[in-house]
């Protein structure tokens, strides 16, 4: 089969798209039905006798080669031509070490397809000296591993180094493939180990670096190029083509991040702004106006904003992602501007993890419901704020119909746990809507037993006692039990705590969000249903997303093509300029076998590199006899304008064809 080299090009231009979710969130596919058992596990014992007992926890990071507890890194400083040409980043870093372990006389960093030409330590006098090294065997998922001899008093390392064309971290576009059509255009992706394919460093969230970058353009023709890090930038703003940053917050390797190309930039107060490409600067700072109230909000709730500025930036729509937290600079996918500031939980999830993550972050990922169950939890409390109890009451119904579909679905029960088990294949097990949605449930959970007026302070404590530190699930719940549970011994047992931290499925206690809105919206469905009216008479005019999405994801199995017909005469579903319907009905299409559902299906499929929406889309389509072929001539198509995260996980589906 030919692969095409068909771009993806940017679907705001023509439509407004509906998401939400965030960064790995992405993940899973979204739940079709609510009607569905809740089922009671039970917690291991070998975990549970050491839940309140940090000490005895294990912080071992399976998917990092890094001996952070003998020698860890605290700062880097980054000195790269940025080649668009080339598609390469190149240059060297300096590694300032902590030497924890007196004896220890080897650094050992996490690399992934990067060139290295040159390693040399610091000597007595402060001058580097070439130092000897072994790169390891290339590991598929972890890359390789990088030892180097230190001698006895080296303080730093010294790396030359060249990024590859194809690294997993790194998107090239080339003009054709942005809004202006005149400029290429690079962004990264670092999270959860993709950092090593950009540095070589030590690529665990286990410990934290502050950096300096100095980034310069390479060739002639840069006036029109912007380079962006999520860091403190140049204070004069002018495109030379020699850029400098400075992160003074240390941070997770994970948060590294970097985007240029024709950016433009739009204040919306002093210390927020928007950068995007000319076609969407103004609308995307319009429709985040709202940004500056969410802060107030999250600080008057958690505590001080700790990062200086909060910008954001919106990339291209082959970004895999909903958003990703880069301190300082959030990245976005363009689907969020939909013209009537509906889509805004996505900025405040971003935003929320300027607490839950970059603040306090999880020590591994067997602990990623640290980062996203808090930062959901976050997220919902600043909805409710802005928009009412009702509208958080819509996201959290939307997310337990999502929870059950993602338990129900999971590879293996253990998956299904909040403290993931210590065998996990790759870092996406850490992703799934459990790290999200059964961990914002958790924590609400335990905001209803405590009371707000009790968990609030507790939570901004929490904040505020592990900033800027790595922690893992045992030492959250050793401090509950210190600040909470010993104060109110009857609000939470033990055993609930560990159902719900180490046990599988959904436990009993998991709330069942009630809705008025989404009540209403099944009545007037199962009129419909029952031939009372057609679907034009239905009374749509003030849903929201939220009430499109309850209403298609709840339709029953085999409604036949006269209903699907109805509905899409009516509404115009199969080519809904609101993307999160559309993938609602394209997913119902494909269970249904739809027919007239598919051509526009395979343009959306051409149009968003989202992962939320591409990869159960892909998925859902491989596994139909008579739609997989459709589905592998879309991907062909389309495959090239994808970023290689997205690739890599579609290309499973089609494993054995010609991609």
């Amino acid at each position: 089969m030919h692969r095409s080299t068909r771009p993806l090009i940017p679907l705001a231009l023509a439509l407004s798209l509906c998401v939400t979710g965030c960064a790995d969130h992405e993940n899973a596919p979204l739940a079709e039905t609510s009607a569905s058992p809740v089922e009671v596990p039970v917690a291991p014992s070998s975990e549970r006798d050491r839940m309140f007992n940090p000490a005895a926890a294990d912080r071992v990071d399976q998917f990092s080669y890094a001996n952070f507890d003998e020698i860890a890194v605290q700062h880097i400083n980054l000195d790269l031509t940025l080649d668009f040409e080339a598609r390469t980043l190149a240059g060297t870093v300096i590694l300032d070490l902590d030497r924890r372990a007196p004896d220890a006389n080897r650094l050992v960093l996490d690399t992934d397809d990067l060139t290295i030409t040159a390693i040399e330590a610091s000597g007595p006098d402060g001058r580097f000296g070439a130092t000897s090294y072994i790169l390891g065997e290339d590991d598929p998922m972890l890359g390789t591993k990088l030892e180097i001899d230190l001698p006895e008093n080296a303080s730093q390392v010294r790396i030359t180094y060249e990024t590859s064309p194809g690294a997993a971290g790194l998107q090239w576009l080339t003009p054709a493939q942005t809004a202006g059509g005149k400029t290429p255009f690079v962004y990264s992706q670092a999270q959860a180990i993709h950092a090593r394919s950009m540095v070589p460093l030590q690529d665990t969230p286990g410990i934290r670096i502050t950096y300096d970058a100095r980034i310069q353009v390479a060739g002639a023709n840069h006036d029109d190029i912007l380079v962006l890090m999520g860091a403190a930038q140049d204070e004069d703003g002018v495109r030379d083509g020699d850029f400098s940053f400075s992160m003074p917050q240390p941070i997770p390797p994970y948060l590294l991040a970097i985007a240029a190309g024709d950016i433009q930039f739009r204040a919306i107060n002093d210390h927020i702004g928007v950068y995007a490409e000319d076609y969407i600067v103004d609308a995307a700072t319009e429709e985040f106006g709202e940004t500056p109230r969410m802060e107030e909000i999250a600080e008057k709730f958690y505590g001080e904003y700790r990062w200086g500025r909060y910008d954001m930036i919106v990339l291209p729509p082959s970004f895999p992602f909903g958003g990703m937290e880069n301190p300082r600079l959030s990245f976005l996918t363009p689907t969020l501007v939909a013209g009537d500031r509906s889509l805004t939980n996505v900025v405040a999830h971003e935003l929320a993890h300027s607490w839950s993550g970059n603040l306090v972050t999880n020590a591994t990922w067997r602990d990623a419901w640290l980062n996203e169950g808090f930062t959901s939890y976050v997220e919902n409390r600043i909805m409710e704020a802005l928009y009412g109890d009702e509208r958080a009451r819509m996201e959290r119904a939307l997310d337990r119909q999502s929870l059950i579909a993602t338990v129900e679905g999971a590879p293996r029960p253990a998956l299904t746990r909040l403290k993931l088990p210590n065998d996990m294949a790759t870092t996406d097990d850490a992703f799934s809507l459990v790290a999200y949605i059964k961990g914002m449930f958790f924590i609400k959970f335990l905001e209803d037993r405590f009371g707000r007026d009790a968990f609030d302070p507790f939570l901004e404590k929490y904040f505020d006692q592990f900033a800027f530190k790595a922690v893992v699930t045992e030492d959250f719940l050793h401090f509950l039990d210190m600040e909470l549970r010993q104060k109110y011994p009857n609000a939470v047992s033990e055993e609930e705590l560990a159902i719900w931290v180490f046990g599988e499925g959904m436990p009993a206690t998991l709330e069942d969000p009630q809705s008025d809105k989404f009540n209403n919206v099944s009545i007037t469905q199962n009129a419909w249903l029952e031939g009372d009216f057609n679907a034009g008479d239905i009374p749509t005019s003030d849903w929201t997303t939220h009430e499109w999405l309850h209403f298609i994801r709840t339709l029953p199995d085999g409604i036949g093509t006269d209903k699907m017909t109805n509905l899409d005469a009516a509404f115009d579903l199969s080519t809904s300029k609101n993307a999160e319907i559309a993938f609602a009905w394209y997913m119902k299409s494909i269970v249904e076998d739809y027919e007239p559902a598919f051509a526009p299906m395979g343009e959306f499929l051409r149009s968003v590199g989202r992962g939320k929406f591409i990869y159960p889309l892909y998925g859902a389509l491989a596994k139909s006899e008579s739609r997989r072929e459709f589905a592998a001539d879309v991907y062909a198509d389309a495959r090239d304008g994808y970023h290689p995260i997205a690739q890599r996980r579609i290309d499973i589906y089609f494993d054995g064809t010609d991609q």
